[in-house]
C-alpha cells in the first residue's frame, strides 16, 4: 500500500506562483511514474504533468512553459511548481503514483495506482 499526501495549495492572485508537494509513504520501492492532475467543478480530471523514476517528464499543452514537475526519489516526493497562474487554473490538484509491485517483485507495466486526497488551488482575478 502507498499513501500520498499533497500540500501547498491555496489562494493566489493572477500571475502568482505556487509550489505543490506530494509525499509518498508506505511501500514505495516499486513506485515508477508519478503525476499531477487537476479537476475543476463540472469538468473531468485532467493530466497536467508526469515524471518517471528516471526524471523523464511529460506536460499537457495547457501548462507547458508555466508548470514544472520535479521529483526527489530519496524523499519519495514529487513537486509541481506553478507559475503565471490564471483563473482557469483553479481546481483541486491531485497527485498520482503508479505502483508496479506484483507480489514480491516490481513488474514494469503492472500493478496499480494510488491517488492523494487533493489540494485546492484558487486563482483570483
Amino acid at each position: 500500500q502507498v499513501q500520498l499526501v499533497e500540500s501547498g495549495g491555496g489562494l493566489v492572485q493572477v500571475g502568482g506562483s505556487l509550489r505543490l508537494s506530494c509525499v509518498a509513504s508506505g511501500d514505495t520501492i516499486c513506485i515508477s511514474t508519478m503525476g499531477w492532475y487537476r479537476q475543476a467543478p463540472g469538468k473531468q480530471r485532467e493530466l497536467l504533468a508526469a515524471i518517471s523514476s528516471e526524471h523523464v517528464t511529460h506536460y499537457a499543452d495547457s501548462v507547458k512553459g508555466r508548470f514544472t514537475i520535479s521529483r526527489d526519489n530519496a524523499r519519495d516526493t514529487v513537486y509541481l511548481q506553478m507559475n503565471s497562474l490564471k483563473p482557469e487554473d483553479t481546481a483541486v490538484y491531485y497527485c498520482r503514483a503508479d505502483d508496479t509491485r506484483v507480489q514480491h517483485m516490481c513488474v514494469p507495466g503492472a500493478g496499480t495506482n494510488y491517488w492523494g486526497q487533493g489540494t485546492q488551488v484558487t486563482v483570483s482575478s
